[in-house]
């Protein structure tokens, strides 16, 4: 998160600490986003992030910016698919159909695997919800891929905004052995 300004992270992560309702609000965007569907996530000490009035610990997940149909929750971003902002220098991050994107460890262009996985109180057993929250994106490519940091919360479910007990069965596009992936509980 070096690439970060404190200000810029606080102001874009501040849109997201308030969203007008708990349940999906699906939409289509037709812009650029962060897809962290197989993303690992750092949990952030001390940090929590608001969702439907619930508080959760927040984590950060490095993510592939890219650009079509998405599909969206607007009811964690502010009703629009416009950027947290209003500038280039953020995304949401959000999901899409696409099938081959690029992927840790290098960003290659990697097809997506799809798996389960049980949630447990291991350090890295957990998972995060980055669907719907807001990205800065990085001012440099790395491996020709333009990448954002997105924060979320960390073990929310992304269709009721309830706690996700250890033990729980998440879906994830995230390899074996990387901590905490973005995915979501089968509700």
């Amino acid at each position: 998160m070096k690439h970060l300004t404190v200000t810029a992270a606080a102001a874009v992560w501040a849109a997201a600490s308030s969203p007008a309702a708990a349940s999906p609000a699906l939409a289509i965007c037709h812009k650029r986003y962060a897809l962290c569907a197989s993303s690992p996530t750092v949990a952030i000490p001390g940090e929590t992030v608001k969702v439907g009035g619930k508080t959760f610990p927040a984590g950060v997940s490095v993510c592939p910016v890219l650009k079509g149909e998405s599909i969206a929750d607007l009811s964690l971003m502010n009703g629009s698919c416009d950027s947290p902002d209003g500038t280039a220098k953020t995304v949401w991050s959000l999901f899409s159909g696409v099938t081959s994107y690029p992927q840790l460890p290098n960003w290659a262009i990697l097809p997506s695997v799809k798996r389960t996985f049980v949630t447990n109180a291991n350090a890295g057993g957990g998972f995060s919800n980055m669907w719907s929250f807001p990205c800065v994106v990085r001012p440099r490519k790395v491996n020709g891929v333009r990448l954002a940091d997105c924060k979320g919360p960390m073990n929310e479910s992304p269709w009721t905004g309830d706690a996700v007990p250890f033990g729980s069965v998440v879906g994830t596009a995230a390899p074996v052995g990387l901590p905490n992936p973005v995915g979501g509980n089968f509700p």
